[in-house]
């Protein structure tokens, strides 16, 4: 990846779209400094960093709870159990606090590293495609709780799905090409999560496709 610049508005939720291998991932790997930069630089502030992954890397020998307080346990900092609770409530996951992870669903799995992702209240999330391994209702419904969990947060969702891009962003970036070649366009009106079957939100996936096929690119 050389040769681009890009800015993330504060606040918002930005999904990069882009065929496999055109660097979606290696970008939120480089925000997160876990990629070394050989040229140029990137301004954000680490600290308020959180990641959610398409795997849900719970640890298979702890209560669900104990996975969302992980964060904790691995910096030192002093447990926030009734945080946890709280973002397990939000969940629909409050009567599943102290199973394991292998008695959980897909589905409920990643609803508990959501609740990790969010129980360290950074400003800035960036989600690795982290609905891929879901069946379509169960991705709907975590779409939907996601979308109204990370408002006023900055997020940065890798996507290869136009329809989720059009559900969750307020700006969408298509990443195509080689040299690397940005395109930003503008979300769907109205506020995320948009609804499924909004006419307008169907329009802007129509016109992104069309975007996509004319890139060439894949649109999976």
């Amino acid at each position: 990846m050389h040769n681009f610049s890009l800015t993330f508005a504060e606040g918002k939720t930005t999904a990069l779209l882009g065929a496999s291998g055109i660097g979606k991932s290696s970008l939120l790997q480089l925000l997160a400094g876990l990629r070394p930069i050989e040229q140029g630089k990137i301004l954000v502030d680490r600290s308020q960093i959180a990641w959610m992954g398409q795997q849900d890397q719970l640890y298979p020998w702890l209560s669900v709870v104990d996975n969302v307080l992980l964060p904790s346990t691995l910096t030192g900092q002093p447990p926030h159990r009734h945080r946890a609770e709280y973002l397990l409530e939000r969940v629909g996951l409050a009567h599943r606090i102290s199973a394991k992870p292998h008695h959980l669903s897909g589905g409920m799995r990643q609803r508990v590293a959501l609740a990790r992702t969010l129980y360290t209240d950074r400003s800035v999330i960036l989600m690795d495609e982290p609905f891929a391994m879901l069946d379509a209702i169960t991705k709907l419904r975590l779409q939907t709780l996601t979308g109204e969990l990370v408002k006023g947060k900055t997020v940065i969702m890798v996507t290869h799905d136009p329809a989720e891009a059009c559900r969750l962003a307020d700006e969408i970036v298509l990443l195509h090409h080689s040299p690397l070649e940005v395109t930003t366009l503008a979300a769907p009106t109205g506020a995320a999560p948009r609804p499924a079957d909004d006419l307008g939100l169907l329009t802007a996936q129509a016109a992104l496709l069309t975007r996509l096929e004319a890139y060439d690119i894949s649109s999976e």
